[in-house]
């Protein structure tokens, strides 16, 4: 673990937050997509957070939600400027595109904080090199917590997000509107091809794991650091229920 100084703090709602840190030489390189480790310093308290920002930036960028009562987050939330925190000097991880085999499109698909290492990934300009089309869909429960929305409509991707909560005009999780053909018919794009489409998953376990069956279901295979495949999702998140920054 390394000591690195925030420079910045922005809530989005009384639930979801993002900060960045300094950027010490200690931080191995790391490849877009991948997370490491944050606690306060003052216990044993770790969590893994994926990085949000981009592999060439000059700072560290995460996405974190606001858990009552959680051992880590209850006090992260209150960080402020100038403040320090522990961050693992070694990312690692498998949710990467040298983890995908070669297509024309990529999709990032996202839930809450999920988004974070997606926000890496549309942010390193080797994405664009890789792929012809780049699809980004984020699905939250309240228009507020469509963090980075901004940013993200103005980047050269197709963004797509969808709430759950209340009224927005694509409304409902992405699964439904896959279900209903509204995705595809909202984007113009034909349905998911193992031949066309690479996937990447990032959310919740419950949401990965819908994925991870839905899509082997219709002959994608996953893809891994030994065998790249169809598709691509954070194995210590899927298999670890612990690994997620969710408490």
């Amino acid at each position: 673990m390394n000591l690195e100084t925030v420079l910045s703090v922005e809530h989005y709602s009384p639930s979801l937050f993002s900060f960045k840190t300094t950027r010490s030489d200690a931080i191995r390189p790391f490849r877009a997509g991948q997370f490491t480790m944050i606690g306060m310093g003052d216990d044993d308290i770790l969590r893994a957070y994926s990085i949000a920002s981009p592999p060439d930036a000059d700072h560290l960028e995460f996405l974190s939600i606001k858990v009552p009562g959680g051992p880590l987050t209850e006090r992260l939330k209150a960080i402020q400027p100038g403040d320090e925190i522990e961050v693992g000097d070694r990312p690692t991880g498998t949710l990467v595109l040298d983890n995908l085999t070669e297509a024309p499109n990529l999709w990032c698909v996202a839930s809450g904080t999920g988004l974070a290492p997606f926000l890496s990934i549309v942010r390193d300009p080797s994405t664009f090199q890789k792929y012809e089309r780049v699809f980004v869909t984020h699905t939250v429960r309240t228009a507020d917590e469509l963090a980075y929305r901004e940013l993200l409509s103005g980047l050269p991707i197709t963004y797509y997000p969808t709430v759950t909560r209340e009224p927005f005009p694509t409304p409902g999780r992405i699964t439904t509107r896959i279900d209903s053909g509204a995705l595809w018919s909202d984007l113009g794009v034909a349905p998911w091809s193992v031949s066309e489409d690479r996937i990447m998953i990032c959310g919740s376990p419950e949401f990965n794991q819908e994925f991870r069956d839905r899509l082997t279901a219709d002959g994608f295979t996953h893809g891994t650091n030994r065998a790249p495949g169809g598709f691509v999702q954070e194995r210590a998140f899927v298999m670890q229920r612990t690994a997620t920054p969710s408490e």
